[in-house]
């Protein structure tokens, strides 16, 4: 207590100072029109200033949760663009979306990706107890990612797009000509696609997409465009540059998907190849 009065007793002529400073000002503020409304429209562009800047920092904070929204929501919408029918299942608690029991989507984050090897893999945040399995398709808004390659109980490993040991049939959107697509290990960027027959209608800027051939991904997933192609020497079919449509230096959010009737066709096939 003697340190306040002390306190008050040293600066008490500064003190004075301000509190008729304050007092002017109110009576100022209050008793004088025009500098009333100074006053106010100052004080409203100070606050909707500071107003802005909290809401931007509450709004950068709130991405994580908008964007796992966002990641439901999109999976939702695939499931009604596969079949425009009524819903055999919705469960809102893990996210999973069935129609007609064709396919299943799953919504998962990226939380680790390599971009820079030979053979390179993506991790997500989702395992078997959300029910992901090894052979499930990986897209994003943007087109294909990958395969699930291996599982635990909450992460799943995707073979990438970007790995020498990737292939998918794919076909070009158009023509509808198919071929195998894989990635020779050198541009993050791009992907070739061959075994398309060289009579087949062919230009640049074409759309690629998923033949839906496999048991893994529907038709019409997007890979990306036609950059550039050749005929192979001494060869019937064209060599074709594509620009993939996925960014994969910056994935944060997919969608990994399954055909329910995978494993039914994967037996057919199995037998058939044996005959």
């Amino acid at each position: 207590m003697g340190n306040i009065f002390r306190f008050l007793e040293k600066y008490r002529f500064f003190l004075s100072f301000l509190l008729f400073e304050v007092f002017s000002f109110y009576l100022i503020i209050n008793y004088n029109h025009a500098q009333r409304e100074i006053f106010l429209n100052s004080s409203n562009i100070f606050s909707s200033f500071f107003l802005e800047r909290a809401g931007n920092i509450k709004g950068y904070f709130s991405l994580k949760k908008a964007n796992d929204e966002l990641s439901r929501e999109n999976a939702y919408l695939r499931t009604l663009l596969t079949e425009q029918n009524a819903f055999h299942k919705i469960d809102t608690t893990d996210y999973i979306y069935k129609l007609n029991e064709k396919y299943t989507y799953f919504p998962a984050k990226v939380i680790n990706n390599s971009i820079n090897k030979s053979n390179n893999y993506i991790t997500l945040n989702r395992g078997e107890l959300h029910e992901l399995k090894p052979g499930m398709g990986v897209i994003s808004p943007r087109g294909l990612v990958g395969i699930v390659l291996n599982v635990s109980p909450n992460y799943a490993s995707v073979i990438s797009l970007l790995n020498t040991k990737f292939r998918v049939s794919a076909k070009l959107r158009d023509s509808e000509y198919f071929g195998s697509l894989t990635w020779d290990g050198k541009s993050y960027k791009h992907v070739t696609l061959s075994e398309i027959p060289a009579h087949a209608p062919l230009q640049i800027g074409e759309a690629v997409v998923t033949s839906g051939y496999s048991a893994i991904f529907p038709e019409g997933i997007l890979i990306g465009t036609v950059e550039n192609f050749e005929i192979g020497k001494g060869e019937g079919f064209y060599n074709i540059r594509i620009k993939l449509s996925v960014d994969f230096k910056n994935i944060n959010y997919v969608t990994t998907v399954h055909k329910l009737s995978a494993d039914e066709q994967h037996e057919i096939e199995k037998e058939t190849n044996e005959y």
